[in-house]
């Protein structure tokens, strides 16, 4: 009987964190937007999101040079971003396009994940500067002032127009990088280059900022990156799984720290990490500033209002330039999918994107076993059957004691029901009996429900495994299962693992107490209903699991023990 509380315990409780998961998505409090007033001005720190301190201004650009740094509207009705000249970039894998003014990413579409799993599908847009669904990559100069004169020294950041070469790249067949270079030049002759330098086959994106200082005195600055997002629903997030979408933050002393949009509007963030790194995720895909190994960084956030947000980093420590000398300073832009073997070159720490819980221990090693099996069987529907079989095979010897266990409650259940009755309501008779039943019959109550609770950790991981991975998204199966990670569009699935969930159910002893007995006769309906819009792949871990332990059961009570 105990076993039976510890099922409907765990089915009611995963349903309800699932709903609940469900529920902040939709309804959950959102930060109100604050009503921006109108300004014909730069925009200044807060507002754009550069991080401020007692030297930081964004009037980098002096007044002779204002022409390259528009005025900004900042009424509710305008948009979000002013836009200059846009250059166009084509690669094997992506396709993006940088504004001259600020030099920023501003639309990224990843030309190898299109949005269904039908040909003529569009590619995903993981970045935009659309109003509603802004997400762009900025980086320049946080401004600083003349020790001696206190005037502002002149650097561009992402108010300031860029001059171009071209307005479109594209990666050549023959060639395996594209750069993409941007000019401006200050009122007192120190030149700068912006570039983006792009590879074949990567998502990593190389970043250098050049310094050529011919202005007759040291120039003096520091660079930053942030990435701004608006608040909005990724348009491939189901209602009936919630996924995490906001920033993320690591270090070394605290590893990965999610930063979500509502603790933005609560708090600016300041901390000083080295070899850290900041992102913006969502469901399979992330766009992350790493900069240079070693490097310490001011990490900050910023609520930009109108439910616009930052995160990113500022260089603690200025970079002099002499005059008549030049420098490079590099930073690494990731945009793409969480794939974790390539993440995990880039930066320590940078695969847990990839965010599989406190179960990450347990869920890393399952994801590396099921790529493996991929590998060898080259279908993620039938890895992850033969992922589940050994993983029955693993725990073979726990599920043959919870069987075992269960068998033997099953013998005694005519004389617990006598007992129900003899005794009524006196529930301590009942247990006091019970109890002598169970010692003279050699019985463990709780023999059926420890073996399960050591699996549970294990099945959860696995839960995660196949809902954050991006290699299972859009994967094909058999038959009409073309894409593992959306619903069954006809319901087998879903179905039979109903089916076999009561199947389960009829070979174990019914709970004494009717209306345990009741929830219980209604959960595998329930869950049908639920696991109906579940991604495919994660029933068909479930179907797959079920009818293991079905025959399992049926193996242990009707072989193992009778022998």
């Amino acid at each position: 009987m105990e076993q039976q509380r510890l099922f409907l315990t765990i089915g009611l409780f995963f349903l309800l964190y699932l709903a609940y998961d469900a529920w902040q998505l939709e309804f959950g409090p959102k930060p109100a937007p604050v009503p921006l007033t109108q300004t014909d001005q730069t925009v200044s720190s807060q507002s754009s999101g550069v991080p401020m301190g007692a030297d930081t201004t964004t009037s980098a650009v002096p007044q002779q040079s204002a022409s390259a740094v528009p005025s900004v509207v900042t009424a509710p009705a305008a948009k979000a971003l002013k836009q200059a000249q846009r250059i166009t970039v084509e690669t094997d894998v992506l396709r993006l396009e940088i504004d001259s003014q600020g030099g920023d990413v501003r639309v990224v579409d990843l030309l190898k994940y299109p949005h269904t799993s039908k040909d003529d599908s569009t590619p995903v847009r993981l970045m935009s500067d659309a109003d509603e669904t802004l997400f762009i990559a900025q980086s320049g100069f946080a401004g600083k002032r003349d020790n001696n004169d206190g005037t502002v020294i002149a650097a561009p950041n992402h108010n300031t127009i860029f001059k171009v070469e071209k307005t479109a790249y594209k990666l050549a067949d023959d060639k395996d990088v594209v750069t993409v270079n941007l000019y401006w030049n200050s009122p007192d002759n120190v030149k700068f280059v912006k570039s983006y330098e792009f590879k074949r086959n990567s998502y990593e994106i190389i970043v250098s900022h050049k310094v050529d200082n011919q202005s007759g005195k040291t120039w003096r600055g520091n660079l930053y990156q942030q990435l701004q997002r608006k608040d909005f629903a990724d348009e491939n997030q189901s209602s009936f799984i919630y996924t995490y979408t906001g920033g993320v933050l690591y270090s070394p002393e605290e590893k990965y720290q999610k930063i979500d949009f509502s603790d933005m509007a609560d708090e600016d963030l300041s901390q000083d990490i080295k070899n850290g790194w900041a992102a913006m995720i969502q469901h399979y895909f992330v766009a992350a500033w790493v900069p240079p190994v070693e490097s310490t960084q001011s990490y900050f956030t910023r609520d930009l209002n109108q439910s616009r947000y930052s995160i990113g980093m500022k260089a603690t420590n200025e970079v002099q330039v002499a005059n008549a000398t030049s420098t490079v300073l590099n930073n690494t832009l990731y945009v793409g999918p969480k794939i974790q073997e390539a993440l995990e070159k880039i930066a320590t720490g940078l695969e847990l994107t990839v965010d599989y819980g406190v179960l990450t221990f347990i869920a890393k090693p399952i994801f590396w076993l099921l790529n493996k099996i991929y590998n060898f069987v080259n279908n993620w529907g039938w890895a992850i059957i033969l992922l589940t079989i050994l993983i029955k095979l693993v725990f073979y010897k726990l599920s043959e004691a919870s069987y075992k266990s269960m068998a033997n409650m099953r013998k005694v259940q005519p004389r617990l029901v006598a007992m129900k009755e003899r005794f009524g309501d006196d529930r301590q008779k009942m247990n006091q009996a019970m109890m002598k039943m169970y010692k003279e019959e050699k019985i463990n109550p709780l023999g059926g429900c420890l073996p399960i609770l050591v699996q549970i950790p294990v099945f959860i991981a696995l839960y995660w495994v196949l809902l954050e991975s991006v290699e299972l998204r859009q994967a094909d199966w058999i038959l009409w299962f073309t894409d593992l990670s959306s619903k069954d569009p006809y319901f087998v699935l879903p179905l039979l693992m109903g089916i076999t969930m009561f199947i389960q159910q009829k070979l174990n002893p019914p709970p004494l107490d009717p209306m345990q007995a009741k929830i219980m006769s209604a959960l595998p309906i329930v869950f049908t209903i639920f696991f109906a819009f579940f991604p495919s792949g994660l029933v068909l871990y479930w179907v797959v699991n079920n009818a293991l332990s079905i025959a399992q059961q049926w193996y242990i009570t009707r072989i193992v023990i009778k022998a």
